[in-house]
């Protein structure tokens, strides 16, 4: 039964579909279509596929299944689900966390939200541009974010079945037809079959140590878990809702255009740019595709398409990013949601400014440099990324499986997973307790101790 004043009360997801397309939107992002593909190609390709995609089913959704089942048994948003399950203050830091995570990635995620909105317009008209000047240009890349966040604010202004449902059922199509249509054009280019052998043939000889690690920091990443996102979604899920069934297709359908992300780059890549280093940073994307497409025939209308693309990615994710804070003033502050989402929003937009202007060189924010650990990094952005985009999601993951694992009794975190997914018996109900208290703790330790450059020679970031 859906709130009518969704606007006063919390609200709640309207349909099953609803839920599974918001919450894949939340996982479907910049992760999968930006950062995935150059991620891959720093793993020696296919290898670091094959292990990410068993991270994926082994990790990442034992871990998604436990956060909306947080969630749904308490009905409240990541801080207010520890307490109401009976988390004392300590287990309530996990909890505070997610809050901090989304309102800080969403200040840093905008900026690059708002370099593929300047990006649409550029392949649509034709301007060649170079990235590096681009993004340190404070008059393009400022207004461009904010115009992001504003965009996000309205999404959630219509609060949960009136906003962010209906954008993720209209989005996550709109989404999926485009990633397909670009995927097929590139592994139809002439010469595109070495880069389709590069991304799909695994060779085992490449994965190391740190494959495994990275492709587990993906996962995370990817996947939305420790972020508070599944937390706050599966409360405006109903008691009758399948959440095991649920959290099959949100996994599905992340992995599947994370896939299809790689099918887009490396074969475009490999057939218009031989000799090319698929390993190409961050940058990969903004920088190597415009001449990808460049190089296409009918280039710059599949160049629009690519980056409106990674707009529609990135909306899908920030918008479950604002919630999250949202859902907090609202539940603990009593806050309407106007009040809430315009208060978060306009904070984001001040937080964001420092990250625009880090990629300007020799500035304050493009220098500053923070170290934890053995894992260095230098300019705002990316200490950002650092501290509240790996560290603190990883963290987090690590807190949510020892608190249901140990804390309180993981049979009551199984007996929600089974209220409305009568399959959740037997074999699959004590996997699920197994990898929650014993396999997901140990791999997610590892994890942590290697971001803190544990394994290895120290990390430097910028």
């Amino acid at each position: 039964m859906a709130m009518s004043a969704d606007t006063q009360g919390r609200g709640q997801f309207g349909s099953r579909l609803g839920f599974i397309m918001a919450a894949a939107g939340s996982a479907v992002g910049l992760g999968n279509i930006w950062r995935f593909p150059y991620i891959t190609g720093e793993n020696g390709g296919g290898a670091f596929v094959f292990v990410y995609a068993i991270c994926v089913v082994l990790i990442g959704l034992p871990l998604l299944m436990n956060e909306i089942s947080l969630g749904r048994l308490s009905g409240k948003n990541p801080i207010g689900a520890i307490r109401a399950t009976g988390g004392n203050k300590f287990w309530q830091i996990a909890g505070g966390l997610c809050i901090l995570v989304c309102f800080c990635v969403l200040s840093y995620y905008s900026v690059i939200a708002g370099w593929t909105i300047g990006y649409i317009f550029t392949e649509l008209i034709d301007i060649p541009v170079d990235f590096k000047e681009f993004q340190s240009t404070p008059a393009y890349v400022v207004p461009l974010c904010f115009l992001f966040i504003f965009m996000t604010i309205g999404v959630v202004l219509g609060g949960v079945s009136g906003g962010i449902e209906k954008a993720a059922k209209f989005l996550m199509p709109v989404l999926l037809i485009i990633v397909v249509f670009i995927a097929g054009r590139a592994v139809t280019l002439e010469g595109a079959s070495a880069g389709i052998e590069y991304y799909l043939k695994p060779d085992f000889s490449k994965i190391t140590g740190k494959t495994i690690l990275q492709a587990l920091g993906q996962a995370f990443f990817s996947m939305s878990v420790g972020w508070g996102l599944m937390i706050t979604f599966g409360s405006y899920l109903p008691r009758k809702a399948n959440i095991v069934g649920s959290a099959g297709w949100i996994a599905g359908m992340d992995g599947i255009v994370a896939l299809l992300g790689g099918l887009m780059v490396f074969p475009a890549l490999f057939a218009l740019l031989p000799g090319k280093d698929p390993a190409g940073g961050p940058a990969l994307v903004f920088d190597v595709l415009p001449k990808v497409f460049d190089a296409m025939p009918g280039g710059n209308i599949v160049g629009a398409l690519f980056f409106l693309l990674l707009l529609v990615a990135a909306l899908t994710s920030s918008i479950s990013m604002l919630e999250v804070p949202v859902a907090f003033f609202i539940d603990e502050k009593k806050w309407s949601r106007q009040k809430a989402a315009w208060t978060v929003g306009i904070a984001a937009m001040a937080l964001s400014i420092p990250s625009a202007l880090s990629s300007i060189d020799g500035n304050f924010f493009s220098t500053i440099t923070f170290k934890l650990g053995g894992n260095v990094q230098t300019g705002f952005f990316d200490i950002m990324d650092f501290v509240f985009g790996t560290f603190a999601v990883v963290l987090i993951c690590f807190m949510l499986s020892l608190y249901t694992g140990w804390a309180k009794k993981i049979g009551t975190f199984a007996d929600e997973l089974a209220s409305g997914s009568p399959e959740f018996k037997g074999f699959l109900r004590g996997a699920w307790i197994f990898f929650i208290k014993w396999v997901c703790p140990l791999i997610i330790a590892l994890v942590l101790l290697d971001t803190l450059g544990a394994f290895g020679t120290p990390q430097e970031g910028g």
